[in-house]
């Protein structure tokens, strides 16, 4: 799957930035989210061109800033990817810290409800530029599973006793990244549509399971 523009969308976009007047270099003034401007600028430039076909300096355009300043705050473009997947304003570590204090019963179905919360705040934008990042091509796939998997999956597993932390991670997991994709990517309906509580009441108890229950061998 790939949303990368085609040749007549790059010389329409290249075109309308020709028209418009110099774009202001270096910092932005005081009191401007510099870093939030250019996480926002890099999720419509994902989500429009896809991981290829965006750019440092595409970013850059967009927010409005220098490419130097973008390479300030990521270092790669990579790292500007796995970063603009989030939601704005949401730190999945202060997430995860939060359920955690519950304790592993019911943490299954506390995650799902954060994570419905999380990823639904923008109607699923953020998901999608994921999704065809992570279809795009290695590079951005294993940015986008490393810093979920460090951020939130590694920090759950800590929680679980041995031997099998691996395993009833990698089954949540793959449960969450289902009920994701078919609400938001896919959306498939009832579920696309289905109020998050009652995803919660349907799903959580599978990801209970998976957490604490018995695992069939």
């Amino acid at each position: 799957m790939s949303l990368d523009a085609g040749t007549d969308d790059v010389d329409s976009t290249a075109a309308v930035g020709a028209a418009l007047p110099p774009r202001r270099r270096g910092r932005r003034p005081a009191g401007e989210d510099t870093r939030g401007a250019i996480l926002v600028a890099a999720r419509d430039e994902f989500s429009e061109r896809g991981f290829d076909g965006a750019s440092i300096r595409s970013v850059a355009r967009r927010a409005d800033v220098d490419p130097g300043l973008v390479r300030h705050y990521f270092r790669t473009k990579s790292d500007l990817f796995a970063a603009g997947i989030v939601p704005s304003g949401v730190d999945p570590a202060d997430v995860v810290a939060r359920l955690a204090a519950g304790g592993v019963d019911g943490l299954g179905a506390r995650l799902l409800a954060a994570v419905l919360g999380v990823w639904g705040q923008d109607g699923g934008v953020a998901l999608r530029v994921a999704f065809a990042g992570m279809t795009s091509g290695e590079v951005q796939a294993q940015a986008l599973s490393g810093y979920v998997g460090r951020q939130v999956f590694a920090r759950i597993g800590r929680l679980l006793p041995p031997p099998d932390q691996q395993l009833r991670v990698s089954l949540v997991a793959s449960q969450v990244a289902g009920v994701l994709l078919a609400r938001h990517v896919l959306r498939l309906e009832p579920l696309a549509s289905m109020p998050d509580e009652e995803v919660v009441g349907l799903v959580g108890p599978t990801l209970d399971r998976y957490l604490t229950g018995p695992l069939a061998t």
